[in-house]
């Protein structure tokens, strides 16, 4: 199946001209995490990834709309890594908004988060869905031939697909428009918006773990993991 045409003026659109602003991630976590539907997740393969990858990248832009997302509050949210308060692993909560937090579970899947509130106050969204835009076929490398449906439909699979890890991009500040950032998408209406219960968090207490802080654009494929 052939990649699927990006808008005509996708440099312009995706570039990093575009970035976000500190200010749009600076507000409460379960606000974002509903701004953070309809935006473009932009991953810039850069020429020192050339030897992880493979071959020359040359600034290759793999592009993503925002699908789904959960909200994670911070000490008194039970779910939340911050629940126990400021640790080495989750210090990055705690920082300036607009900035990556990319942890492993399982010891298999990287997890992409997006810091948000005020500094010093812990908060942060999960990126649990894209919807594959731009760079396909370097989508389809990374994922190892998985379906295209399977690309992105999943936190640990579009980490993988976007080629997110620990080393490479936990702390990065999102807002300097250079390896990763978002960019503007369209407005999302009220009634595409799918709300429920975040999942995989059956240690938190009944309160916050059916809390409505999972968001999901409708008629969008996502997955567990």
């Amino acid at each position: 199946m052939p990649d699927p045409l990006p808008p005509s003026d996708s440099y312009q659109t995706f570039g990093p001209e575009n970035a976000l602003g500190r200010a749009f991630y600076g507000e409460r976590t379960e606000k974002v995490a509903r701004a953070l539907l309809g935006q473009y997740l932009v991953r810039e393969l850069s020429g020192e990834l050339g030897g992880e990858l493979g071959g020359e990248l040359g600034g290759e832009l793999l592009v993503g709309r925002i699908s789904e997302t959960e909200a994670y509050g911070g000490e008194t949210d039970s779910a939340s890594h911050a629940s126990h308060g400021r640790t080495t692993r989750n210090a990055p909560m705690y920082g300036a908004p607009g900035h990556a937090y990319v942890y492993l579970i399982y010891g298999l899947h990287e997890m992409f988060n997006i810091v948000t509130e005020r500094e010093g106050e812990a908060g942060a969204v999960l990126i649990r869905a894209l919807e594959p835009v731009a760079g396909i076929g370097r989508m389809r490398t990374l994922r190892k031939g998985k379906p295209d449906f399977q690309l992105a439909n999943g936190p640990g699979k579009l980490a993988q697909a976007m080629c997110i890890n620990r080393r490479n991009l936990n702390t990065h500040d999102l807002c300097l428009g250079r390896e990763i950032w978002l960019t503007p998408g369209s407005a999302v209406p009220k009634e595409s918006v799918i709300v429920g219960p975040r999942v995989g968090i059956d240690f938190a207490v009944p309160e916050d773990r059916d809390a409505p802080l999972r968001f999901r654009l409708g008629g969008t494929i996502s997955g567990a993991w």
